[in-house]
């Protein structure tokens, strides 16, 4: 059963990928009865929808450009508006930039909401690319592996199926995830600025056991919420 919550808890969950976000998410979302809201899937919605913003945003990515902020704000808001959000979301993959940020600001504003905070899942680059590029996956029934951290106790043979066919994703690779950490931070520095400066910025050590990870972001939204 969800924890009750005394305010409307707005999070900003910031970390590269491979940090365990979504994950974690998922956890916040049944402990606290709160809404992920990731800007890809709010865009498919609103589109399958046929929403006023959702027809502009389908009109734009039609014709192979990018969806604007304004267009994106409209649908997080319309979003927003919906019963399910009455305990709260976690923003993740908005905001991007100290633009989106501002505007971000405008629109909880003019909802009468506040932000309660800006969550930065802090990573090792090293382990990280350790920890991802290791990954793969049967190919049969999806179960995960790790070259290092999670061998299948038969070699070559999955634990829950007994397949012996194993596959890994094509960007999972020491050189790709690299060059994913390094523009995550570049895109994320004016973020991490801007939430500093605001007194919103709170950091969670995302190297070490879910559990452990989960425990500390839980304490983070009971603070933002009290």
């Amino acid at each position: 059963m969800a924890e009750t919550m005394t305010q409307t808890a707005v999070l900003i969950l910031l970390g590269p990928p491979g940090a365990g976000k979504g994950t974690q998410a998922r956890m916040l979302e049944e402990k606290f009865g709160l809404v992920q809201l990731s800007t890809g899937d709010l865009l498919r919605a609103a589109v399958a929808a046929g929403t006023e913003a959702g027809q502009q945003a389908k009109a734009v990515m039609d014709a192979g450009g990018l969806v604007s902020d304004d267009i994106v704000l409209a649908i997080l808001k319309d979003r927003m508006a919906e019963p399910d959000t009455r305990n709260g979301v976690i923003l993740d993959g908005f905001p991007r930039t100290a633009k989106q940020a501002a505007a971000l600001d405008a629109l909880l504003e003019e909802q009468g909401l506040q932000l309660g905070a800006a969550i930065s899942l802090d990573v090792d680059d090293a382990a990280m690319v350790e920890r991802v590029s290791g990954r793969y996956t049967c190919a049969n029934c999806g179960e995960g592996y790790h070259d290092s951290f999670k061998k299948p106790a038969v070699a070559g043979v999955c634990d829950k199926c007994g397949s012996t066919e194993f596959k890994r994703r094509a960007d999972d690779n020491a050189e790709t995830v690299g060059s994913r950490l390094a523009a995550y931070h570049e895109q994320t520095a004016p973020l991490i600025t801007y939430y500093e400066g605001k007194g919103a910025l709170k950091r969670v050590d995302a190297m070490g056991e879910i559990d452990r990870i989960a425990a500390d972001l839980a304490a983070i939204v009971k603070t933002v919420t009290a």
